[in-house]
Parts: structure tokens; sequence; C-alpha cells
């Protein structure tokens, strides 16, 4: 079963997940403390043996390190984590990334990112100089190859109804891998990015303010 905390106080009207206790304190700072920086929120994801791992919900306050979401189960690559990120390996990269900004085929559920709703004219495209970015484009007048083989994605599917882009190789070196995001569970593990249902993940998105990062581990 799902253990999970809310705090309408630290979020505002922003309503994470169903009230069950207050907010907890960590007694210790999170694993990710030393990583993170600055940022006041965290998506903390740990492994839990093969494609399948824990996110847990953090917000830093005055008196430290906040979980406002614990225990939500999801899915991540086919092939599990690896320690970096590379083009046609189904694995969920570890390490800490910034969460850039949030699209999908529903509306913005709110927050912070800025948010596009995609239509059938939305790419993320894995080809030439557009490597790993999002394109707006017919598919006839794409200036890259949109075939499956090339893989470029088209975003406007059901398992992008919400996503949060994960700031992986922002460089776009090419094979360093591309298309990484948090984004609606479709029940089956995934080609590297991170799942989850999609009410707590439209909550998570109303949530969410700039600076926000992901750190994932195994």
């Amino acid at each position: 079963m799902r253990s999970i905390l809310l705090s309408l106080g630290a979020i505002g009207s922003a309503a994470l997940v169903a009230v069950a206790s207050a907010p907890v304190v960590a007694a210790q700072p999170p694993w990710f403390a030393a990583a993170v920086g600055a940022s006041q929120q965290v998506l903390s994801v740990v492994g839990t043996g093969g494609s399948t791992a824990k996110m847990d919900v953090w917000q830093r306050g005055a008196t430290g390190w906040q979980a406002v979401g614990t225990g939500i189960p999801v899915l991540v690559g086919s092939a599990g984590m690896a320690p970096r990120a590379r083009d046609g390996i189904p694995a969920t990269p570890m390490g800490v990334y910034s969460l850039d900004f949030a699209f999908g085929t529903e509306p913005s559920p709110g927050g912070g990112l800025k948010y596009f709703q995609t239509t059938p004219d939305y790419w993320w495209s894995a080809d030439g100089p557009t490597y790993n970015t999002m394109q707006v484009c017919e598919e006839s007048q794409c200036p890259f190859d949109t075939s499956l083989a090339s893989g470029t994605e088209n975003l406007f599917i059901p398992a992008y109804a919400h996503a949060i882009v994960m700031g992986v190789n922002k460089q776009r070196v090419p094979g360093d891998g591309g298309a990484f995001f948090v984004h609606t569970s479709n029940g089956a593990p995934t080609a590297g990015c991170v799942a989850l249902d999609d009410a707590t993940l439209t909550k998570i998105i109303g949530w969410l303010q700039p600076g926000a990062v992901i750190a994932i581990a195994q």
C-alpha cells in the first residue's frame, strides 16, 4: 500500500496527495541533501528492484527538509537504472537533474513550471541539430527525421497526458541520451523515464516551482 503525507500549509492550495498526517521533518538530512544545491523541492526516486522504484516528495523549509509525499510507486526503465544515459539503452539514468518544464495532451494542472499543451505537431527530436529538444511542426514540414527508427518521439500519446522534462544531457551530445520525462504511467516499464499514476502526477506538477530537481538512485 502507498504511504502518503501532505502539507497544505507548505504547498498552499495545490494539494499533492490526500491528507494522511502532518508533514514529516527529517531527523537527518535526506540522502540527496548534499547534491541538490539550493533547490527547495526534490522528487527523490530510489529503486526497489528491476523496473520498480518509489518516489518521495520533499520540500525544504525553515526547519529543514519536510517529506510531503512518501512511498509513491513508480516505474523506471525496463533495464532498471544505469550510471548514465545512452541512446538505445532503456535504463533510467541515476543522478540529480533539473525539472525544466512540463507538457501534456491534457490541460495544465497549474503550478510554477511552464506548460505546453501538445497536439500531433509536437515532437521530441532525436535527429541532427535539434537532438534532445522539443519541436513543433507538421510532420511533412519537420526539418528532422520523425520516424520511430530515428528515436524521435511524437508527444501526442496517452503516456504523455502529463509529463515533466528531466534535464538529462542538456549539452545535447548525440548518443548520450534524450527524451527523459516524468510521465503518466501505462502500467509498463519505461524506456528510461519515470512513470506514475496520472492523478498523483498532476498534483505534483501543480505543486512544482522553478528550481525543483529530481534525484535518482538505486
